[in-house]
């Protein structure tokens, strides 16, 4: 059974910076890209960063690039996704995900506020 469960979420200030993490479990991590998504109140839920299942490469929406970082730990299987420079704008749920061929998971989420 695939489960992911993302922590790290919080409430943090403008400037500041969150590292989040997604236990993942019930498939191969090695094997599978994973990718973060985030959903603000009111929003649809939207795309932010892909990790090839080596971890060497990432690709990031526009408006997280330079700010966001996709990691990932395969003894661990562990992602995560380092924000720093935090906006109000960032305020959303924040979801981890592993896409399989007709079907994606994705996690409970995990809260991230930026107020001040």
């Amino acid at each position: 059974q695939v489960q992911l469960v993302e922590s790290g979420g919080g409430l943090v200030q403008p400037g500041g910076s969150l590292r989040l993490s997604c236990a993942a479990s019930g498939f191969t991590f090695s094997n599978y890209d994973m990718y973060w998504y985030r959903q603000a109140p009111g929003k649809e839920r939207e795309w932010l960063s892909g990790i090839t299942r080596t971890g060497d490469s990432t690709t990031y929406v526009d408006s997280v690039k330079g700010r966001f970082a996709a990691s990932r730990d395969n003894t661990k299987n562990i992602p995560y996704l380092q924000m720093n420079s935090l906006k109000p704008e960032d305020t959303a749920v924040y979801f981890c995900a592993v896409h399989f061929i007709g079907s994606a998971y994705w996690g409970q989420g995990t809260q991230v506020t930026v107020f001040g």
